[in-house]
């Protein structure tokens, strides 16, 4: 924030001004290799591979009409290099995953890699398969090196999205108006910044605390514990993926880059579809285009049946490609369930009042973000028992003087300790419902936002206080998936 980011600004636009349009570019893809490689640049050698490699298969793809030799099929080229890059994504993110579940099924003692998960290669891998499938159906025009490069590196999505579409990207490099600075955008980009920044370390981190506490602790959850972990790790992963989201777009808009939106008020949906279409709105799209359309294709004469059928086993294929268990693979089983449901509802054209709509849909995502916290099935299952009242009931001891609350098996006691709660955290949970459910998003709010004093001021009263909660080391949560 005060020496990457400033320095690789003031840099960027001092050789555009001078015309020297190249070095700017190759000073931008410069930074974000260093910022890559600031955490450990042993896996340098990874993403600079895994772009040449991507960029000689998309070209041989995108130009294979005009080769004069062709000795290997278009099809075969690009079937070698979707299973390069799966076979790197698999390597590194799955192959513990498999030779434990090799071991469980076969009473065999494999030895574990134990392989670190490089930074993005979630990311950086499924943004340059979608560049494969194009330059297969002869959607990629350009072709340019750098640009490329650029496109798959710039360093505010790389780690952990918006997902990039290269017909997108890559023009936006070269467009002249792109080249000066542009004091509205730098603006706007800093103001949504820092709201993202406020969302990350002010609001998620807050919620982490007790999210952490809850899952990790060994001790049977009761009713109230139990909901109010669940209920924090769904507000933590939303402030703390849509703050990434909003500082990467923010960024962006810095050096007049159009990053797309990847949140718009998921928590305001009511129901699955709505959903999946304001959460990880990048993600929807790719799932979309690159999973639901060809395994529909895959079926021949398309049905209502079958293409639900395709949305279902595109949400599995999501949940597995989001880590490396079967928790991930039942959650986004459930998302395809769930859309599953939606579809049929929406097809019989039944009606649902939208409060109860938005009631059904939270819940349900709420619980389904269980199985995406829970290190394991079982853990997610000793949360679920407490959310079910399974492990009992047990209130503050102010309320022991109502008698009539022993007669129903109620306790009371240190109710929160479990999560290393306060009344801080019920409140929170009431607030952050409050914020996600009825006020503006992000977006909304900076769309409206005019550089008047008032304003100014209460932007640097939010950045402070974002900068005095940067106490400790804090990961976004997306770097793990």
């Amino acid at each position: 924030m005060f020496l990457f980011l400033p320095v690789t600004l003031v840099i960027y636009f001092l050789l555009l001004r001078q015309r020297l349009t190249i070095a700017a570019r190759s000073w931008l893809l410069f930074a974000s290799l260093f910022f890559y490689s600031w955490w450990d640049i042993r896996y340098l050698p990874l993403i600079l591979g895994s772009i040449l490699f991507n960029y000689t298969i998309g070209g041989a793809l995108a130009e294979y009409e005009q080769a004069r030799h062709r000795s290997v099929s278009k099809r075969a080229i690009f079937i070698c290099g979707i299973l390069v890059n799966i076979g790197l994504l698999g390597w590194f993110k799955y192959m513990d995953f498999f030779i434990t579940t090799v071991n469980s099924l076969s009473g065999a003692q494999l030895p574990l890699l134990k392989i670190v998960l490089p930074l993005g290669i979630s990311f950086f891998t499924i943004t340059q398969i979608a560049f494969l499938v194009d330059a297969y159906e002869g959607l990629v025009e350009e072709r340019n090196l750098l640009n490329y490069a650029l496109f798959v590196t710039f360093f505010p999505h790389l780690l952990a999205g918006p997902i990039l579409h290269h017909k997108e990207m890559m023009p936006q490099f070269d467009r002249l108006r792109n080249k000066v600075v542009n004091w509205k955008n730098l603006y706007l980009g800093l103001t949504l910044f820092f709201l993202g920044l406020f969302k990350k370390v002010v609001l998620a981190d807050a919620f982490s605390v007790w999210a952490s506490a809850g899952f990790d602790t060994s001790q049977p959850l009761t009713l109230i514990p139990a909901w109010l972990t669940s209920l924090s790790y769904t507000f933590q992963l939303y402030f703390d993926f849509s703050g990434y989201s909003d500082m990467a777009v923010g960024i962006g808009w810095m050096f007049n880059i159009q990053l797309p939106v990847n949140f718009n008020s998921p928590y305001k949906a009511t129901g699955m579809i709505d959903f999946w279409k304001r959460w990880h709105i990048t993600l929807t799209d790719f799932i979309t285009t690159y999973l639901y359309t060809p395994i529909l294709r895959a079926f021949g004469s398309i049905t209502f049946s079958r293409s639900l059928v395709a949305v279902f086993l595109a949400m599995l294929i999501s949940g597995f490609w989001h880590g490396a268990g079967w928790n991930f693979i039942v959650w986004g089983g459930m998302h395809g369930a769930g859309l599953v449901v939606n579809h049929v509802w929406k097809k019989k054209k039944r009606k649902m009042p939208a409060w109860l709509g938005w009631l059904i849909t939270f819940n349900f995502v709420n619980v389904s973000f269980v199985f995406f916290r829970a290190k394991s099935l079982e853990g997610a299952g000793r949360i679920l028992e407490g959310m079910a009242g399974l492990n009992g009931v047990m209130l503050h001891s102010s309320l022991a003087k109502l008698t009539f609350l022993h007669d129903l098996g109620i306790v009371f006691g240190k109710w929160l300790d479990q999560i290393h709660g306060s009344d801080k955290t019920w409140i929170m949970v009431l607030v952050a419902l409050a914020i996600t459910g009825l006020m503006k998003n992000s977006m909304e709010l900076v769309a409206r936002v005019r550089p008047v004093w008032g304003f100014c001021l209460l932007l640097l009263c939010v950045t402070c206080w974002s900068l005095l909660d940067m106490s400790k080391v804090s990961e976004f949560l997306y770097f793990q998936f």
